[in-house]
């Protein structure tokens, strides 16, 4: 019965980050595609498409924010807003594991002034969270206030006030009208120490000419491509890709965990008003059943450690 990360993990050839050096090594440049796993989470959760945009510029931000990881390092990305999408929350690893959710995926609002989906009105005023798991004592957590609410200027935003590096960055997401994803990704071209103050400047200006990321994904565009799209003058070299897929940590035994928890009252007052426990996982949708045999077996199992340390 019990589930691996193997089980709840698909991948395609398309979803990956590349990243690259640009002007000498004085920019840093990181692309993403994740179409795919964008698409497959919407289809988990019935996302309308203001949800789909919004977690979805997450994601491609929160995964190349792992392709900056080493070795078993991780990486969450929590996006807590006042507008109808309340929570939005990413994760992802330096292996190019990565999956999200969004509070309330059945939101609907109303088309911005430009007729685009208006991420903005659905995210609201509130904050950008990143938490760093470096295998430390504890994980590293820096935050910002939301700027815009887009998404991509706030995590600019981010990069400069909470870890002094100066970023441009470029998040989309194209829906179709059935409401599936037909295209996602991102792009974030960063200053790397030591760089002059003409590519600086030049930085600030970089995206401004770039069609819409989710348009050149759209014609086809591979994460190198969208890197060439914006600082091919800059003589871009390519360091590496790192495949992406969707992947749930969710198993049986950390569902069994959690209602251990809970203690023995609370699963007995569960077996008597419920006679079973379901849990769903917030990221996968993917349901756990207990029935009453399964929640008896776990509260005797309390109830017989609890025991133990009384006589220790």
């Amino acid at each position: 019965m019990g589930n691996s990360m193997a089980e709840h993990a698909r991948c395609n050839d398309r979803d990956y980050v590349a990243m690259a050096t640009a002007a000498n090594g004085q920019i840093r440049a990181l692309a993403v595609v994740n179409t795919g796993i964008v698409e497959e989470v919407r289809t988990r959760h019935q996302m309308l498409p203001v949800a789909s945009a919004a977690l979805g510029r997450t994601m491609a931000a929160t995964a190349m924010l792992g392709a900056m990881l080493k070795d078993e390092e991780k990486v969450t990305v929590q996006i807590i807003g006042d507008g109808p999408l309340e929570h939005i929350v990413a994760d992802a690893d330096a292996k190019g594991n990565l999956r999200g959710y969004v509070q309330n995926p059945n939101v609907h609002v109303p088309s911005n002034p430009q007729g685009k989906l208006d991420v903005k009105a659905a995210v609201g005023r509130g904050h950008l969270w990143v938490i760093r798991d470096l295998g430390l004592k504890e994980p590293y957590r820096g935050g910002v206030p939301l700027i815009s609410g887009e998404i991509a200027e706030d995590f600019a935003s981010y990069f400069f006030r909470s870890e002094q590096t100066p970023s441009a960055v470029a998040l989309g997401v194209l829906v179709e009208r059935d409401y599936s994803v037909r295209a996602a990704g991102g792009l974030i071209l960063q200053l790397l120490p030591g760089a002059n103050e003409g590519i600086a400047i030049m930085l600030e200006h970089m995206l401004e000419d770039l069609p819409a990321i989710s348009s050149i994904i759209d014609e086809g565009a591979s994460p190198e491509d969208i890197i060439c799209h914006a600082v091919d003058d800059l003589e871009p070299k390519y360091l590496g890709q790192l495949p992406l897929r969707f992947a749930c940590t969710c198993s049986r035994e950390r569902c069994e965990a959690t209602l251990i928890a809970l203690g023995a009252v609370e699963l007995e007052d569960m077996i008597k008003e419920q006679g079973e426990a379901e849990l769903i996982c917030h990221f996968c949708k993917e349901r756990y059943i207990f029935d009453k045999e399964e929640l008896e077996a776990i509260k005797d199992q309390i109830l017989l450690q609890s025991a133990r340390s009384d006589q220790d």
